[in-house]
């Protein structure tokens, strides 16, 4: 049966027809306003009719970044779309589309690790962690070939375990969260700082952004690591090793057998990964004397929200 799938971000949505082998066959994309929700459900519905056009869709998956509901019906609480309050997001699409159209609403998080569990770096395993290292720092777990959602639908958000006691502020409204200290933001946050502070190991980045250290972005920082400058390539060491910390602690709780790591710092590969190898081993409990989980990125990439979500609005 082939599925649709929803990545629903804050300012547009992409959508695919995915069939059994995670596969996209299709994909077309919308722009939404994330301050009004009916836009979003009306672009949600124009995608469906545009591929439903063309494919037999049986069922529609929305992948969507906040907390959704353990019925996987409505967006509890969304930090980019102010009107995801409780919101019915499942029933309003399905009355757009008509015809009695299964949908499901699933975190973007747990889509993507679904996703990467079902046909990419995990496919074999029976447990896996995904991490996804954006703007944030998002988390998907599968254990025993189940996907952990918790009771309340909001388990897994491990950017905002509290790995440093009075530590930097996060928009979660407390401070020292792991995502802090390993996410997007906080490489650019360094960066910045870097820069700023030794404008002379700090001129590669500085000449990419004509001498603006404000202007940096994540981008920047892994160009230059990928040319072998050494601050750039630094800056990636401290992200990666405050990532393979922070996966030790939750593989001693969860015990994966790989750890996939995504999001869009992901692409900076063995810059990002091997100091992230290194600070996982450094803190496993009981290293050496043990099976350890494999660190690898992802292999997905932006089509592993839509995959999940399809495939797991046929479950």
């Amino acid at each position: 049966m082939h599925a649709l799938g929803v990545d629903i971000g804050g300012t547009k949505i992409a959508a695919g027809v995915v069939d059994e082998t995670g596969a996209i066959l299709a994909q077309v994309r919308r722009p939404t306003d994330p301050d009004d929700a009916s836009n979003i459900d009306r672009a949600i519905a124009e995608a469906y009719t545009e591929l439903a056009g063309s494919y037999e869709i049986g069922a529609v998956g929305l992948a969507a970044a906040g907390f959704c509901s353990p019925d996987r019906t409505s967006v509890l609480f969304s930090p980019n779309i102010e009107a995801w309050r409780g919101y019915p997001l499942a029933e309003r699409v399905a009355t757009l589309v008509g015809g009695g159209m299964r949908v499901v609403v699933e975190n973007d998080a747990n889509a993507a690790g679904w996703a990467e569990y079902r046909f990419g770096v995990g496919r074999g395993t029976t447990d896996m962690l995904m991490l996804t290292v954006g703007t944030g720092l998002g988390g998907a777990a599968v254990i025993d070939g189940r996907l952990v959602r918790g009771a309340y639908g909001v388990a897994t958000e491990v950017g905002h375990m509290r790995m440093v006691p009075d530590g930097r502020f996060c928009g979660c409204g407390h401070a020292g969260c792991w995502e802090q200290y390993a996410s997007g933001s906080a490489l650019v946050a360094d960066a910045r700082a870097a820069v700023v502070a030794y404008p002379d190991r700090g001129a590669r980045l500085l000449d990419l952004v004509d001498g603006r250290a404000e202007d940096l972005r994540g981008p920047h920082v892994t160009a230059a690591a990928f040319e072998g400058d050494p601050l750039a390539i630094e800056l990636f060491a401290s992200l990666g090793r405050w990532l393979g910390e922070g996966a030790a602690s939750v593989a001693a709780f969860c015990d994966p057998q790989v750890i996939a790591i995504g999001g869009g710092v992901s692409a900076a590969g063995d810059v990002l990964l091997e100091p992230a190898r290194a600070g996982f081993r450094a803190q496993l409990s009981a290293g050496g004397r043990r099976p350890e989980a494999r660190l690898e990125i992802a292999e997905l990439g932006n089509e592993a929200g839509i995959v999940g979500a399809a495939d797991l609005a046929r479950l």
